[in-house]
């Protein structure tokens, strides 16, 4: 194994481009639960954002058009999601399994004509004189449009959650929905809100994979993505920070395999092409053990229902 041949510069950029999918996913998701919701169809929200971006880029000539079409598909499908648990009370944990496998089913049938087909062209964004900076220029002022709204994203629900009035009442609706109720609040309207917002974010992670990471459409594509989206939330104690810090970490695990192949290492290929998943079960694991004796940081309300008597 030669490790003379990972630049570092290049695998920097490259864990960006690999995160992004998992950051969207996850800011997406952390503002489902800290609203008080535990949506497990976040793979399913992905994979059809996937093929919807992919369907409608290359339908529409235009990559924009198709991260639009992905966000409205991913918001409708976890729409589904959250008027069965949120107005017919069903139990979130099934409803969210089965929202995975109702996607993984819906985007084979609809991506059947659209193997071997080359999406539209996407560009990135040099930052004139700053692109052109050795080192930070390739690392921070050179990727394309969705990189920065990532980044964008988890500053902004940041600033929403810690800075507004917005983000207290979602926090307020998570920590005790039966006190936000009786404050006034529409905890089912928030909480419906809070779930297409996730699916609409996951939907854009989904598009990232198929119109800009890949570039192309295949079956099963996202390939666990939702689930370690789900991981990622519950390792950054649900604070968006942290899931900016655990989305690329993850996300480098798996860029990091990616050129350690590529360096010829000595490894097989199935134990590399794994280990991103076996960190997050690791980690998972971890949390688990700490959290068990120092309590947890998850919003009080997770997974209940909500049934407003008056």
């Amino acid at each position: 194994m030669d490790l003379s041949q990972i630049d570092p510069i290049l695998l920097i950029t490259s864990i960006m481009v690999v995160s992004t999918p998992l950051l969207f996913a996850a800011i997406g998701e952390m503002v489902v639960e800290k609203a008080g919701v535990l949506n497990l169809g976040v793979e399913g929200m992905m994979i059809v954002g996937a093929i919807a971006g992919f369907a409608i880029a290359v339908e529409s000539g235009s990559v924009i058009i198709g991260f639009v079409g992905a966000a409205v598909g991913g918001a409708i499908l976890s729409l589904v999601f959250g008027i069965l648990t949120q107005v017919f009370l069903a139990n979130q944990v099934p409803a969210g399994l089965a929202l995975t496998l109702f996607g993984l089913g819906l985007s084979a049938l609809i991506g059947q004509p659209y193997a071997g087909i080359r999406p539209p062209q996407s560009t990135t964004l040099d930052v004139p004189l700053l692109s052109d900076l050795p080192v930070l220029g390739p690392i921070l002022f050179q990727h394309d449009a969705m990189v920065y709204l990532s980044l964008f994203l988890v500053t902004a629900t940041w600033w929403v959650l810690k800075h507004t009035k917005t983000g207290l009442i979602i926090k307020a609706v998570g920590e005790n929905h039966e006190a936000a109720h009786a404050l006034g609040y529409k905890v089912v309207k928030i909480r419906l809100l809070a779930i297409m917002f996730g699916g609409a974010c996951a939907g854009l992670g989904g598009a990232y994979l198929s119109l800009i990471r890949v570039p192309q459409w295949t079956e099963g594509m996202t390939a666990g993505a939702g689930w370690i989206a789900l991981a990622i939330v519950v390792f950054a104690s649900w604070r968006p920070e942290r899931v900016l810090l655990g989305a690329y970490l993850f996300g480098g695990i798996g860029a990091l395999q990616l050129r350690l192949q590529a360096a010829g290492a000595n490894i097989p290929v199935e134990y590399l092409s794994m280990s991103p998943y076996i960190v997050t079960i690791v980690v998972l694991v971890l949390i688990s053990a700490r959290k068990s004796n120092a309590g947890t940081a998850a919003p009080a309300s997770l997974g209940k229902m909500f049934h407003a008597t008056n």
